[in-house]
């Protein structure tokens, strides 16, 4: 009989919003009437921008004609795309970035899913406590965590960076080597970010100890304070430590249409089993080439209209509509009494659980009770028991209605 990969018995238990899932889907078949809201998983509810609409009706229109018709593109993105990319993410901000440092990608998931495969098994990871839970396990598959600790709910080879109220939800640099850190801003779950000056704190650590900064910045559409940066480029420095994870899901509505870029800079580098250098970028650029054929033509032509003048404009009114139910939920949970984070750069609210709840029995309760799915904080970590998550990506109806069924709880 075949052997199987033995580090995926590393793994512990389902993935988070597979479990959220499943206890939905009992609840409804033992509750068919209930109208349930969904604020769970972090998924779109507007439509796609019209610009973006048009552009992949004309791209369609193209591919029906011989003359037009294209087959593979380039596995790293149409130029046109990256041009776009780099002229209003990166120049319009005074980063230079060249079109072969671009990576073009079916979504943010999968390049901070993939991205570890180009690193040894040996490398010691660092990551956010609560976490996104891709990036733990991705690498406990990979081989790198080591044995999970029952006691302690963690692997032991993963150094974890703990975020609470007690830091503000920023963590400490590591009390230890490690080699590849994980930071997600604005963050994902509690919503929380860094200033530039804070963000400078990592990129000095990383050049002084040689690490490689893995900086997911997919909500960055959302940040809506001065002092936040939107790209880690924006700090000296940071194109010789840190690759930049980039996502279209949250910002224009692809999270069922899929499409992302990754920057990996040329001047970062890694060393190899004799000490040599060796290019980073060369190695990604390897690995994608080898294991995607690349993103469509049509979604990439949508992705592209995003940039454009109408573009804009709808994409500034997608986020705006998002941002205000972040208010709506953030003000009413706090006039509730909560405890409540996020929500002011960032899609996600983030509360204490009342009354000193784990985060599974409030799960439980908002479910029963007011009909309400939301994702339980020790989800994403040991940091995040007796904390919850809400996201903004409903409708606004849902919104108002989530925030008045909460206000009739008893907490």
């Amino acid at each position: 009989m075949t052997s199987i990969n033995q580090n995926y018995l590393e793994l512990q238990g389902s993935y988070l919003f597979s479990e959220i899932a499943k206890r939905r889907t009992k609840f409804i078949q033992e509750n068919p009437n209930a109208e349930i809201i969904s604020l769970g998983i972090g998924d779109v509810t507007r439509g796609l921008p019209e610009a973006v609409l048009k552009a992949m009706h004309s791209a369609v229109d193209e591919l029906a004609a011989p003359g037009s018709f294209r087959g593979y593109g380039p596995e790293q993105g149409y130029d046109f795309l990256i041009q776009a990319i780099i002229e209003n993410d990166y120049k319009a901000r005074g980063i230079e970035i060249a079109s072969n440092e671009v990576f073009v990608s079916d979504g943010s998931k999968c390049d901070v899913g993939n991205i570890q495969e180009i690193f040894s098994e040996n490398s010691i990871v660092a990551v956010q406590d609560p976490v996104y839970p891709v990036y733990v396990d991705t690498n406990v598959m990979a081989g790198r965590s080591g044995k999970y600790n029952q006691e302690t709910k963690r692997y032991e080879n993963i150094a974890y960076l703990e975020c609470t109220a007690e830091n503000d939800f920023k963590p400490s640099l590591p009390d230890r080597k490690v080699d590849i850190i994980y930071l997600c801003y604005p963050n994902n779950p509690t919503g929380m970010t860094l200033t530039k000056e804070e963000l400078k704190v990592w990129v000095d650590y990383a050049k002084a100890n040689n690490c490689i900064i893995l900086y997911d910045s997919a909500y960055e559409a959302f940040i809506q304070e001065e002092d936040v940066p939107h790209s880690i480029y924006e700090i000296e420095g940071a194109r010789e430590v840190a690759i930049e994870f980039r996502s279209f899901s949250k910002t224009a509505g692809f999270t069922g249409v899929r499409c992302a870029y990754t920057v990996v800079p040329r001047e970062l580098k890694g060393l190899d089993a004799a000490g040599n250098e060796v290019l980073i970028n060369d190695l990604w650029n390897r690995r994608h080439t080898t294991k995607f054929n690349g993103v469509s033509y049509v979604t990439q032509r949508g992705a592209a209209a995003i940039y454009s003048p109408e573009g804009k404009e709808q994409i500034k009114s997608l986020v705006d509509y998002y941002m205000t139910n972040a208010a709506i939920i953030r003000d009413g949970l706090a006039s509730l009494g909560l405890e409540v984070y996020g929500g002011v750069n960032a899609p996600y609210i983030w509360l204490k659980t009342p009354n000193g709840m784990d985060s599974w029995s409030f799960f439980d309760k908002l479910l029963s009770e007011a009909n309400i799915v939301g994702t339980p904080g020790v989800g994403f970590g040991q940091s995040g028991q007796g904390y919850f998550r809400l996201t903004a990506f409903g409708s606004r109806e849902n919104t108002e209605k989530a925030v008045e069924r909460i206000r009739k709880l008893s907490l």
